[in-house]
């Protein structure tokens, strides 16, 4: 009895482990809600934010990450440095920097539906 739990057990593991290997490759690419912020207080990367700066939040990219963000409703892009923590809001992705946002035309709004991609 104990030889085919094992083996249950492995099997399971296995099959665990090969449906989340795939979705890791795709980690840094993702659809969602954006905001922007144009404060200037201190960012979670302990660096001053700088509305002027093209950066943005994530709640997981490594600080320093460059992502490639495309406002869905016009096609703009833009290339960010990811530098602080965020957003904290259901449905949102990214908090761009005002330069950011001005750049795929989302200031006037506030938000848009963006999709990332991980450059490097």
């Amino acid at each position: 009895m104990k030889k085919i739990s094992r083996s249950i057990i492995a099997a399971a593991t296995i099959a665990a482990c090969s449906c989340l290997l795939p979705a890791e490759s795709f980690a840094g690419n993702g659809c969602g809600g954006a905001s922007w912020y144009a404060l200037h207080s201190k960012t979670a990367s302990g660096e001053r934010m700088n509305p002027a700066v093209l950066t943005a939040a994530h709640r997981s990219l490594a600080f320093g990450t460059k992502v490639k963000v495309t406002n869905r409703n016009n096609g703009r892009t833009v290339v960010v440095r990811i530098n602080d923590r965020g957003p904290f809001i259901r449905g949102r992705v990214l908090d761009l920097s005002r330069a950011a946002a001005q750049n795929i035309g989302m200031v006037s709004s506030g938000t848009a539906k963006v999709c990332y991609q991980v450059i490097s």
